[in-house]
């Protein structure tokens, strides 16, 4: 594959984990009464913005009745709600709702990618499944590199996935590995001689870390927008929320 547009037709081909599989198609069947109308994507993810994104957003699967749905990456579940209205907040979404993968929607200078690209049964893919997707990630990284800049990573099982696709591409991970945490930074040299690349940690914008808090719209806001910073993509705030 010779672009992320090339790699993104053949990701959504692939059938490489039969649980995976069959979990995704067997979602498309068994709709939610609120989908029933639609016509579920029910094929791996790709992933989603511009091929020249010096900002990359790694998160961990699609969900079975969100980006399974849709098509599309962190859009259609309350995941993606938070998200792309944090993206759009600090103006790298050309707007804060993201429906269906042909809504119009835009971002600037980021794209968003994940680990396993199916749907896993509660939302847990196995070690072998994020293993048996990992060529994926790492070529996408790799059509990435001449401008990527900077990772921001959602939740532990991203920044566990990432590392060792990061050290087999040759950026120094530091030994012992780096701990996972919300606003944890790390700088990873290139020894080719290129720019380092600098990952930000974020919880997860699940459901649950929202609604506990653990995670809210101003700390996903400025993970963000610390990541875009290191990237060199200029941000702003539309406006100060409840949460700001």
């Amino acid at each position: 594959m010779a672009s992320p547009g090339e790699l993104d037709r053949a990701v959504a081909d692939c059938r490489a984990c039969p649980r995976l599989v069959a979990w995704r198609e067997e979602a498309a069947r068994v709709k939610r009464r609120a989908f029933r109308d639609w016509e579920y994507w029910a094929r791996p993810v790709p992933g989603f913005g511009p091929a020249d994104a010096p900002l990359v957003i790694v998160g961990l699967a699609p969900a079975a009745h969100g980006g399974n749905r849709t098509g599309r990456a962190f859009t259609g579940d309350p995941s993606g709600d938070a998200m792309y209205a944090a993206l759009y907040e600090i103006g790298l979404a050309s707007r804060p709702t993201a429906i269906h993968r042909d809504d119009g929607l835009e971002l600037y200078g980021v794209r968003i990618t994940m680990p396993v690209h199916c749907a896993p049964p509660d939302n847990r893919p196995t070690t072998e499944e994020r293993d048996t997707c990992r060529p994926w990630l790492a070529r996408e990284l790799d059509l990435l590199r001449p401008t990527l800049r900077a990772i921001v990573v959602l939740g532990a099982f991203a920044w566990q996935a990432l590392l060792p696709v990061l050290a087999s591409a040759g950026w120094q991970v530091p030994r012992p590995r780096p701990v996972f945490g919300h606003a944890a930074e790390v700088v990873l040299p290139d020894p080719a001689g290129g720019s380092p690349l600098h990952l930000v940690g974020s919880y997860h914008p699940s459901q649950r870390n929202m609604s506990t808090r653990t995670l809210t719209p101003a700390m996903l806001r400025d993970a963000l927008r610390r990541g875009a910073d290191l990237a060199g993509l200029p941000t702003r705030l539309r406006h100060d929320g409840p949460d700001s």
